[in-house]
Formats: C-alpha cells, structure tokens, sequence
C-alpha cells in the first residue's frame, strides 16, 4: 500500500468520523437521569475513559507505524481501548455476589433486630454500624438521609438507586411498604427474602465457576490469534505481503469482522444475564419545584 492510498483511507475514516458525529449532535442524545447519590462517579469515569481513549489511540498509532496496515491498526486500537469489556467481567462478577451476600446478611440483621420491637428508623442505623463494606457507603448515606427527617420511603427509594442491584430491589421494596403501611409479618418477610438471597447466591457462585472456563477460552484464543499474527508480520513479511494492497486490506477487514463477532459470541456467553430493575425513579415536575421528590414502584 503506497503513502496516497494510506493518505486516502486515513482522510475517508476521519470525515467518516466527523459525519458521525454531525449525525450525533444535530439529533441530539437522550438525557440521562441524575443519580440521588450523594457521590459523584462522573470524574473516575472520565479518567478511566481517557485512558482507554489514549491507550487506543497509541497503540493503534504503534500498528499502523510498524505495519502501515490502516485496518489492522484501527482493530487492534479499538481491541485495546475496549480491553476490559472483552476480557472483564470478574471484577464485577466479584463484586456483585459481595454485594449479594452483603445484601443477604444485612438483612438477616435487620431481620434480628427487628424481633426485639424495634422499628425501621431505629434499626436501619443499628445494623449499618456492622454492614458488609459492599453495602456500606448506601447505608451510610441512608443514615444520613433519616437523620436530615427525609420520609423514611423516599430515603429507602434513594438506596435502591444507590445500590442498582435488582436483588436487592425486592428487600427494599418489601420495607417500602412496610414504610408506607405499617403493617406486621415484617419479620418474616425479611427471613423468606434473605433465604432467597442466600439461594442466590449460591446459584450464581456455581454459574460464576462454570463461566470463568469459558472467559479464560476466550482470553487463550484472542492471545493466541494476536500472537501468530505478529510473528508473521515481523518474521514473515513475504506471507502477508498480499495484505498490503487495497484489496488485501478490504479482505482483512473482512475477516477482523468476522473474527469480532466470534469474540463478541464468545464474550456474551461468559456473561452472566440479570433481570432488570423494577423499582424506577421519577420525579413529579411540581414536586420538584416544591423540593420534594416523588418515587414510585413501577414493574418492569
């Protein structure tokens, strides 16, 4: 591939880019819903993506040096910069049965403390002393919440959301309505839902060893691949001199494409599937100019 195909390919994906993003601006973007946390993630989040930015960017930029292959460099730049989506997972497979079994435990201690004839606004920071460090800083800020006099419903709609677990959606909104109607049989309620929760727990800790042989393929597989084809490049440059002509890159780009969508198959069988939510948060317009916020449950 001479310098004024490369100038070309180069010039066609940057004003291919540049339409995208026109396309983008002048429809404009569905506005995401502030969070009623009281921590603000927006900053580690655009570091951490800045930092896949640039990673990509250079080693794309490395590819393309050495290779002159406008194709290969823009594959392995997006591989680098998406590498914790293709080859992540278990951090947060981790962390969410911590936080399940967090979860589970804190309610068995409520469940407890409960039995002694105490109520909700009293136990919740009585058994927030002790919680696992999964569900600490939402029952912290829980606290804080009850003890500002914000209506126990409301603060507990606000947890939820601090969580974001769907599992935990269905202790929460049994104290919602024990909250709102004060109603007995509170103690059982909470046993039969921390008994689910431990069966949950249990169900996905045998998912999650079943998975990670799966994720590791998928790991040896990609390793693998990248490390043939580098060999090739730089020790056998006649064998992949075909791919140095327009048409030898268009075939690259084909099979890249095809070798994605494997990676992404094998990505979403690694993935373990959740239910979603079912307690939403919305806000009345009149009670938002009021200062108040409205929370209701809504089946999804």
């Amino acid at each position: 591939m001479n310098d004024r195909t490369l100038l070309a390919l180069l010039c066609g994906a940057v004003v291919g880019g540049a339409l995208l993003l026109l396309v983008v601006a002048i429809r404009g973007t569905a506005p995401r819903q502030e969070s009623p946390s009281l921590f603000r993630r927006s900053n580690v989040e655009g570091r951490k993506n800045l930092v896949r930015l640039g990673t990509g960017i250079g080693v794309g930029l490395l590819v393309l040096v050495v290779t002159r292959w406008l194709v290969l460099a823009a594959a392995l730049g997006l591989l680098a910069a998406l590498a914790d989506r293709f080859f992540g997972g278990t951090g947060e497979e981790r962390r969410a049965i911590e936080r399940l079994e967090a979860l589970a435990t804190w309610t068995e201690a409520l469940r407890d403390t409960i039995a002694g004839a105490v109520g909700l606004e009293q136990a919740i920071p009585a058994t927030a002393v002790n919680a696992a460090p999964a569900i600490k800083p939402g029952l912290n800020l829980l606290v804080d919440r009850l003890r500002i006099r914000e209506p126990l419903p409301s603060a507990l709609m606000r947890f939820a959301d601090d969580l974001n677990d769907p599992s935990a959606d269905l202790i929460i909104a049994a104290l919602v309505l024990n909250a709102r109607l004060r109603g007995p049989g509170l103690r059982e309620v909470l046993s039969a839902l921390a008994d689910s929760a431990r069966e949950e727990l249990d169900v996905r800790r045998k998912v999650a060893a079943e998975r990670r042989s799966t994720r590791r393929s998928v790991q040896v597989v990609v390793a693998i691949t990248l490390l043939v084809a580098a060999a090739l490049v730089l020790f056998n440059p006649t064998y992949v001199a075909p791919y140095t002509s327009f048409i030898g890159q268009f075939v690259l780009f084909i099979v890249i494409a095809l070798y994605a969508l494997g990676l992404v198959w094998l990505r979403k069988l690694a993935k373990i599937e959740v239910p979603e939510r079912f307690l939403i948060h919305s806000n009345d317009k009149r009670a938002k100019r009021a200062g108040d916020d409205r929370m209701e449950v809504v089946g999804g």
